[in-house]
């Protein structure tokens, strides 16, 4: 895996413009690639209806139009195949006419964040405008980031500004997201259902021409999720539990991009893991138009 995230630092640095003349790749290239990602498909087992979170946490009745990967194969897709550190994913939802390796791939990753009860007392008065704060604390955010081998990020601006329904407790936003070595922007389409003791992240990951798509899907992902009786947002104990460090605003404004930037780097750049495991170091130079040894 060492030796693939340092490859993928190396390609990522490359400028598109020598991409864009880039010859048509190989017909035994596409062989490869196309018996790869239709082996790696046929792995996958997808579940559909009513699906119970880990530990009981809560539940989801799977939307129409999408499948499930439980977590363990969620991890895989998520580190294995897109290249991403270890994490928590509970599960990921897919639209069902795609896998995780399609061309116009994108996902539902479903995590589930620990840090207590967040207030939303004061959320009509919020005021949303973070974007500079955001911007700044995502430049802070890159030394770090390319200390642990990833790109550095830019934070271009909002995809959907943020909106919080205080009926179902649910704060959702997006954001438009560019990474080094790529002219192309990333979409990632935060939605956050506050419980009890917690907080559920669903976090889909696409491009910007997939926006609105993704956004059609927003109201059904919402109505399909819901904490388990006893730890939804309306159970709080304030004589019991823990109250959060930050409210409403500071889940928008908080420091996690580093995380959420990680996967939608990889999701760009599937295609180049893919080309190692398929077709090794000849196919990846072929599919940067560069010549083999022999050639």
């Amino acid at each position: 895996m060492k030796r693939l995230l340092l490859l993928l630092a190396v390609l990522a640095s490359l400028h598109l413009s020598a991409a864009a003349s880039t010859p048509p790749v190989p017909a035994d290239s596409l062989d490869r690639e196309k018996a790869y990602v239709d082996s790696v498909h046929a792995t996958l087992h997808y579940q559909t209806g009513h699906i119970v979170l880990p530990d009981n946490l809560g539940s989801l009745e799977v939307p129409k139009g999408f499948r499930f990967l439980d977590a363990e194969q969620s991890n895989y897709v998520l580190t294995k195949l897109w290249g991403n550190p270890e994490g928590g994913s509970l599960g990921m939802l897919l639209p069902d006419d795609r896998g995780p390796l399609s061309d116009n791939n994108w996902a539902f990753d479903i995590e589930y964040d620990p840090s207590g009860y967040v207030e939303d007392d004061d959320a009509a008065d919020i005021d949303y405008d973070l974007l500079k704060e955001m911007q700044d604390d995502t430049e802070e955010a890159n030394e770090e980031r390319e200390k642990a081998g990833y790109g550095r990020v830019l934070l271009i601006g909002w995809a959907a500004k943020p909106y919080y329904d205080a009926k179902l407790n649910v704060l959702h936003w997006a954001k438009e997201l560019r990474f080094s070595g790529t002219s192309e922007t990333t979409l990632n389409y935060n939605v956050r259902v506050l419980g009890r003791k917690g907080v559920l992240n669903l976090n889909a990951i696409g491009s910007m021409t997939q926006l609105p798509e993704i956004r059609r899907t927003i109201p059904a992902i919402i109505k399909s999720v819901e904490f388990a009786k006893g730890q939804q947002y309306a159970d709080f104990n304030p004589k019991l539990d823990e109250v959060a460090a930050y409210g409403i605003g500071g889940l928008v404004a908080g420091k996690v991009l580093a995380k959420a930037g990680a996967l939608a780097l990889f999701v760009k750049f599937w295609k180049v893991i893919l080309a190692l495991v398929a077709g090794g170091w000849t196919a990846i130079r072929r599919f940067f138009g560069g010549k083999t040894e022999d050639e």
